[in-house]
């Protein structure tokens, strides 16, 4: 892994900095990538590989003829991408091992209905996902597309341009593709191209946030956690919100996984007060 990723680093720098020109089109047109053939480093580049050899055929420096055709033709950019991927599959063996060496495994997702929504609990139950930020955008994401959506086709079938007469269909005064507007622009939104970039991307950014917080919690970087945070003048817990998740988060690890935790341990972390046994 070291080895990959120090070449792939140092053959990277010493590119981007000093690489010749590369004719990636082969066309006698070569593209200058680097710093001392006129770039800075927000235009500068790698420039990858010359197309017809790209990432499919192998081109190490020997397999050129000379060291300046194999620069020529972007041989640094595979070099950097292969060697990048070689140091990355080292990383992801070496983050296996390690987990596994220390006795830690992950559940995959089971392919199902009820399934999935058993794992959904499990994952609750464990990583307290509810109370993770990446997750509460994730349903902002998902549940405002939906109202924003909603909110837009109902403006615009409110403002649609009226085609027909009264006993014929609606839609048979539209055709696919026209070129005319469909529905009073001045009515509805006057920011068609914006507002169909904001639908589309709202949905998405939420989906990639929520993806974030999945794979943040493969690290057990789990949702916050406010356990006997909130305590009375006698240092009694008080039974808030956060408090009864957390407590229901138990109940679900242990009907999820019945052998497989020992609560023990976990009931020995909260210190015990009188007033608790009246929650």
């Amino acid at each position: 892994m070291i080895p990959t990723l120090l070449t792939t680093t140092s053959i990277f720098i010493i590119a981007f900095i000093a690489a010749p020109l590369v004719d990636i089109d082969d066309i006698r047109e070569p593209i200058s990538g680097s710093l001392l053939y006129g770039n800075n480093i927000i235009s500068g580049a790698i420039i990858p590989t010359y197309a017809a050899i790209g990432l499919l055929h192998f081109y190490p420096i020997w397999e050129a003829a000379s060291v300046d055709e194999w620069l020529y033709n972007g041989g640094p950019y595979e070099l950097i991408v292969l060697h990048f991927l070689l140091g990355v599959a080292c990383y992801m063996g070496r983050e296996w091992e390690l987990s596994f060496r220390l006795g830690s495994f992950s559940d995959g997702m089971p392919l199902g209905i009820s399934s999935t929504f058993n794992f959904m609990i499990g994952f609750q139950a464990e990583h307290n996902i509810l109370m993770h930020p990446f997750h509460m955008l994730g349903v902002v994401g998902v549940f405002g597309s939906s109202l924003f959506s909603a909110m837009h086709g109902s403006l615009v079938t409110s403002s649609l341009i009226k085609e027909t007469i009264e006993n014929e269909y609606a839609n048979e005064g539209y055709r696919f593709g026209q070129k005319e507007e469909t529905y009073n622009i001045v009515a509805s939104f006057n920011t068609t191209r914006s507002l169909h970039f904001f639908l589309a991307t709202w949905p998405v950014v939420g989906i990639w946030f929520t993806t974030l917080g999945i794979s943040t919690m493969a690290f057990n970087l789990n949702g916050f956690n406010f356990n006997q945070s909130v305590v009375d003048s006698q240092g009694g817990v008080i039974s808030t919100g956060a408090y009864i998740i957390n407590h229901a988060n138990i109940g679900m690890e242990v009907m999820h996984e019945r052998n497989a935790h020992m609560f023990s341990l976990d009931l020995a972390a909260v210190k015990f007060h009188p007033q608790m046994a009246n929650i």
